[in-house]
């Protein structure tokens, strides 16, 4: 990925919390609800945030740059509503990780809970392969929970959540078990106590990226960028597939486009909607390759709601959100040759609008 697309996909993951903070509040018009809260500089303050922001309980908001600060290999940042950028943490390499490319998530015990992508320490002192972290909200405290080292997962990408039992789950893009897998599925306490649920393989999925959600029904579901089972000569794109707690595993679905047009290389996390149904977005495939939203029902059946065409968007890489009027919004990390990326919204009717769109002075 060359520099250019870098600063186009974190400018639009940054921006986008303060378009969704105007076109969330009541009564106010589009064309009014854009602001920049903050430039990142590098240094100082980080650079590459590519990660959507949390409000912790304090009112604040939180979030990782994937590189910058004082090691030039990332940082943890708190922002006020004013967008006065406080930097909590500056990883340092192997000692604690680099490049955090996920967002956080505040635990029930107050910290932050958040993955580097790479490096950390081993316990006999070798180079891990990202980590998992905690750190207190003011940035005293902060303490390295895993490192991974392969047999346990590769290149964690994705924000963790804590489920409802307390523990914390999440993804890794390669490794697992045997050495050499191709992703995994995690859990792990807020003391560190880890469990491997689940290695990918090929034909259930390869390289999961997007965080995992936990449905009503208490079950875990994520998406994969690659791999997944198909008929005879046809090329496979990704797979949706459910999760327990304690690791029982379901293929839900696999992307075969151009086969059906349903989409490829789904990079975000899915929601469930108030309908019950899952809805996500894939980053290409559809009618035209630029990526699609799509539904999936609880037996994994998918529907394609939406092929993105390049003039309304394309390559969509975060994941939706749904309002109590039951709009979706998004964003798309590309668009035509006039912008950087779009925020859009999509009614109950499945009509696509563009809200926003995102250009250098932006």
């Amino acid at each position: 990925m060359t520099l250019r697309t870098f600063s186009r996909v974190s400018r639009n993951l940054i921006l986008i919390n303060a378009v969704i903070f105007g076109l969330l509040a009541p009564g106010v018009a589009i064309a009014q609800s854009y602001e920049v809260l903050h430039n990142f500089g590098g240094t100082g303050d980080g650079a590459f945030p590519f990660a959507s922001l949390i409000q912790g309980t304090d009112g604040n908001f939180y979030g990782t740059t994937g590189a910058g600060g004082t090691n030039g290999v990332g940082t943890v940042f708190r922002m006020n509503t004013a967008g006065t950028v406080t930097i909590l943490h500056s990883f340092a390499s192997q000692a604690d990780g680099i490049g955090p490319k996920a967002g956080l998530v505040q635990g029930t015990d107050g910290y932050l809970y958040g993955t580097t992508s790479d490096r950390g320490t081993l316990p006999l002192g070798g180079a891990g392969a990202g980590t998992v972290f905690k750190i207190s909200t003011d940035g005293t405290s902060f303490i390295n929970l895993r490192t991974f080292g392969g047999f346990d997962g590769e290149y964690p990408l994705a924000s963790l959540i804590q489920g409802t039992d307390g523990d914390f789950y999440g993804t890794t893009l390669a490794g697992g078990t045997p050495l050499g897998g191709d992703g995994t599925v995690f859990k792990i306490t807020s003391t560190g106590t880890f469990t491997l649920l689940h290695t990918f393989t090929g034909p259930d999925g390869r390289n999961p990226s997007a965080p995992l959600i936990q449905a009503t029904d208490g079950n875990f579901y994520g998406t994969t960028a690659n791999g997944g089972t198909a008929g005879f000569n046809t090329p496979t794109h990704g797979t949706i597939f459910k999760i327990t707690s304690t690791g029982m595993f379901t293929s839900l679905h696999t992307f075969t486009f151009p086969s059906g047009f349903d989409g490829r290389e789904p990079a975000a996390a899915l929601i469930q909607a108030a309908d019950g149904n899952f809805y996500g977005t894939t980053k290409t495939g559809g009618a035209g390759d630029y990526g699609t939203v799509f539904k999936m029902d609880a037996a994994g059946n998918v529907t394609t709601l939406h092929s993105f065409a390049s003039t309304d968007g394309a390559d969509p890489l975060g994941a939706l959100i749904q309002t109590a009027d039951g709009t979706f919004y998004g964003t798309t990390s590309e668009g035509d040759s006039t912008d950087f990326g779009t925020v859009f919204m999509m009614d109950v009717a499945v009509t696509v609008t563009t809200a926003h769109r995102f250009l250098i002075a932006d």
